[in-house]
């Protein structure tokens, strides 16, 4: 087993030396096409602890699409319905189990996961190789892969596409150590364990949570575990829907995790599904124009002729309004926090985009003013008392 592996570089390329290295053992993880770079590694070790707790909460083959250290989408392999396939563009594709947890990740925040780090929980067959095949991405780490699926991600990006293959088996120390400046930090890993028990105190007057409620909150806890603080994830039918990682105020995370939640909701509208592409379109320069369409942009962008550059006719407005009323039709999204709520306001942007059920940890001097406002909506929430910053 290696001990140690070169990089091509660190995070930046006059960042040189650069490798990864054992203190005790081999590297848990063999590369079986490219040559990994220090992100890269980064993105996979952090998805693929983040996609083996998915499994082990949900007993469903997991994945996530990793961008930064941080993801850009987390689910497991809840079927797809008819509206959706048509969002995620996969209406004509048979998909296995763990292709649909990938497309499910990948569909979250298309614009996100492009160039993203793809971690599986399960092997990684033909099917999800054939879908990897038409998408920008980086890189995959996976426990296994099938021939045909090897043969597959090895044409990708001229040969050069990164392929990890990661040791089920194997489990770190339980200290972990980085330096920062010439100082060296150390502390316990986090081990502790995400499941239905820490969603049992329920403060709010409505206490009920379904069992696909409880999945989706797992799964949104689960994911900011692994998403640079501070971080809120909105979650609904077995997937990530908006993921706000990094921000310095909380309620700024629960915005910019709302409006992605609401961008994945506007793009099951009637005019987003109805639009008229050209088929030389490709598939980055698609998730462009449907995010410029349901963003504030595009009647600017009716001014000028750029329009023809993607669509075969001018598609109507999707009107302020229209927006306004579509996402509010939706309702039953899980919202997690990875620490406590401080203020009410946070609440009250989640119920903007139909979050019924909110876990977070609790703890703040204004926990009633946070219950208070919960019960203004009749959201049910749990206390997890359980922090999650990660950095």
């Amino acid at each position: 087993m290696m001990k140690e592996l070169e990089l091509k570089y660190g995070c930046n390329p006059n960042q040189k030396p650069a490798r990864v290295l054992m203190e005790h053992g081999g590297l848990p993880f063999t590369v079986r096409n490219g040559k990994p770079g220090y992100i890269n590694l980064l993105d996979a070790l952090n998805g693929w602890q983040l996609v083996r707790e998915l499994k082990a909460a949900t007993g469903l083959p997991a994945a996530a699409s990793f961008k930064h250290v941080s993801p850009a989408g987390a689910a497991v392999a809840v079927p797809l319905d008819e509206t959706l396939k048509k969002v995620y563009f996969v209406e004509s594709i048979e998909l296995s189990p763990v292709a649909t947890a990938y497309t499910r990740a990948r569909g979250a925040d298309r614009m996100s996961s492009y160039g993203d780090f793809v971690s599986l929980s399960d092997a990684c067959d033909a099917q999800t190789a054939s879908f990897l095949a038409r998408e920008v991405s980086d890189g995959i780490i996976a426990p296994s892969y099938s021939a045909e699926a090897l043969d597959i991600l090895k044409k990708k990006r001229k040969g050069t596409y990164l392929v990890l293959q990661m040791d089920e088996a194997y489990a770190p120390g339980t200290l972990e150590r980085r330096q920062v400046f010439g100082v060296t930090f150390e502390q316990q890993r986090n081990t502790i364990a995400i499941t239905r028990d820490c969603l049992a105190d329920r403060p709010t007057k409505n206490k009920d949570i379904p069992e696909a409620a409880k999945r989706d909150l797992l799964i949104a806890l689960i994911t900011l575990k692994y998403t640079q603080s501070n971080s809120v994830c909105y979650a609904k039918d077995g997937q990530a829907i908006g993921i706000g990682a990094g921000q310095q105020s909380r309620v700024h995370c629960t915005r910019l995790a709302g409006q992605k939640a609401d961008n994945w909701h506007l793009r099951h509208a009637p005019q987003v599904l109805a639009l008229p592409f050209r088929d030389d379109v490709r598939r980055p320069d698609r998730d462009n124009a449907i995010d410029v369409y349901i963003g504030e942009e595009w009647e600017d962008l009716l001014e000028t002729d750029d329009w023809k550059r993607v669509f075969t006719e001018k598609p109507p407005v999707f009107t302020r309004a229209e927006k306004k009323a579509w996402i509010a039709k939706a309702h039953g999204v899980a919202l997690g926090s990875d620490a406590f709520f401080p203020f009410g306001d946070n609440i009250e942007r989640a119920h903007k985009s139909g979050v019924s059920f909110i876990a977070q940890s609790g703890g703040s001097i204004r926990d009633d003013n946070v219950i208070a406002a919960c019960d203004k909506y009749g959201i049910a929430m749990a206390m997890t008392h359980i922090r999650l910053f990660h950095h």
